[in-house]
């Protein structure tokens, strides 16, 4: 049984299908991944890594699992998406220009631009 079996047999055993439609979905995420950012408010990530690593997973899973979710709705194969996506990012930065830069793609070619 794959992970998404899983998850849609989770909702599936609960009747929840009906409340998972794209819009509640992507409102999801973004709660769930509200919920994981403020588990680092006003903190050290260090802090909150050696702390919290049991929240962490928690937050973390419910985004992944909305993600899957909206995925799955949209008939798209999550492992796809991601290797085109991959593909995309790597064309927008090339080894050569951003390795050990954290600047943005549009600014790898600036030379006055820091970092």
């Amino acid at each position: 049984m794959t992970t998404m079996d899983k998850v849609n047999k989770f909702r599936d055993d609960r009747d929840w299908r009906q409340y998972h439609n794209e819009k509640d979905l992507a409102i999801s995420i973004s709660l769930e991944a509200s919920e994981l950012l403020e588990l680092f408010q006003w903190k050290k990530s260090e802090d909150v890594v050696a702390k919290k690593p049991t929240e962490l997973k928690e937050e973390l899973a419910d985004v992944l699992i909305y993600s899957y979710m909206m995925a799955d709705n949209l008939g798209l194969d999550v492992d796809e998406i991601m290797a085109e996506k991959l593909k995309k990012d790597s064309e927008k930065y090339p080894v050569e220009k951003s390795y050990g830069k954290n600047l943005k793609y549009n600014e790898l070619d600036n030379k006055n631009a820091k970092n």
